[in-house]
């Protein structure tokens, strides 16, 4: 028995018995995926240049329109107000051409996290024979934060063995963090100390301050940067939503990455018994957020637990092969990648 796990090689191969040809994209496929990349790649860049004018400091334009008398005449003013709202930061962008760049230097930046991680799955089902989409990419309005709401593929076909569950969860976290690295270390090398705060700039709005995660602290440290009084770029942007999507990918709660590989790790019951725990947790940290921070952020990513939870975890069809000790040591790289992305309270307002 020994012999034959030795013998069985440390990733999927072609000459493995549950290997099964998987099917090619379509040219379809491949036009729908490129278009919404497309589409997303432009929402993006238009969410960067928001965040370049915001961080540079430009004077925000109001549109011109009347507000309306009666709660009925909100139906017409909200999307009336959206869209002179994007016209006026594009306006505002080709009177000043380095908020282009700024916004395409963003775009570019978190694109190529999320493409790397959803590559990282797609790669490994194709490894392992099984069906799964090209990566979706979901667009979102162009004064989103993020100016989209991520990246999916969808597997058709069961999970072969239980390596084969842990490598495709894993692959994707595992893929996206080798390139928030660089995209970490262009955030600190590039840093600028934040303008001082007017008094009464500082009285006029909500502050909003984003908390940094360990690995831009740990960045910051090696570089002797000073990140508590660094004005955010760019690449600070798209290094702290790569991290914050890695660390939500990875808790340990139903079909999430970090699901993934508990369930391959530790089987099915202790799967159960950790996603409860990792919602219980995040409800809690929900509410202290809350009184702490004044950031409702948490109670979301709560609700998105509880239907994890609700959402049954599909079983590999061999669950008996033992993952090794190659993919034990994996599995703990997988839990520092967790903790060098995670942060308690990623957004602070007051």
């Amino acid at each position: 028995m020994s012999e034959t796990l030795q013998t069985l090689p440390p990733l999927a191969s072609q000459h493995a018995p549950w290997v099964q040809p998987s099917a090619r994209p379509t040219v379809r496929e491949w036009a729908r995926a490129g278009a919404l990349f497309v589409l997303t790649a432009v929402t993006a860049t238009l969410a960067g240049i928001m965040q370049a004018t915001m961080a540079a400091g430009f004077t925000e334009v109001e549109p011109n329109l009347a507000a309306p008398a009666g709660w009925l005449g909100y139906v017409v003013y909200v999307p009336a107000y959206y869209f002179l709202s994007v016209r006026e930061l594009l306006q505002q962008a080709l009177a000043h051409t380095e908020l282009i760049a700024a916004g395409a230097t963003f775009a570019a930046a978190l694109l190529s996290i999320l493409l790397a991680h959803e590559a990282g799955h797609y790669v490994a089902c194709r490894r392992y024979g099984v069906r799964a989409t090209l990566p979706f990419f979901i667009p979102a309005p162009p004064l989103f934060l993020a100016g989209t709401f991520g990246a999916f593929i969808k597997i058709k076909s069961p999970i072969p063995t239980r390596r084969a569950l842990f490598d495709i969860g894993v692959a994707g976290p595992l893929a996206g963090f080798i390139v928030i690295i660089p995209v970490a270390a262009l955030a600190i090398l590039t840093a600028q100390p934040a303008p001082p705060l007017a008094g009464s700039a500082a009285a006029a709005g909500t502050l909003i301050t984003f908390n940094d995660p360990p690995l831009l602290r740990l960045f910051a440290a090696a570089l002797r940067v000073p990140i508590n009084n660094i004005a955010p770029n760019p690449f600070y942007f798209a290094a702290w939503i790569g991290l914050l999507v890695t660390s939500l990918n990875l808790l340990p709660v139903g079909q999430l990455d970090g699901g993934h590989a508990v369930f391959a790790v530790f089987g099915k019951r202790t799967h159960a018994w950790v996603g409860r725990a990792g919602f219980i947790s995040m409800a809690l940290l929900a509410v202290l957020g809350w009184q702490w921070h004044n950031s409702p952020g948490g109670f979301l990513y709560a609700v998105l637990l509880f239907v994890m939870l609700r959402v049954p975890h599909p079983r590999a069809e061999d669950e008996l092969t033992p993952l090794g000790r190659t993919r034990m040591l994996v599995a703990l790289l997988t839990l520092a990648v967790f903790l060098l992305c995670f942060v308690l309270f990623p957004v602070s307002i007051s």
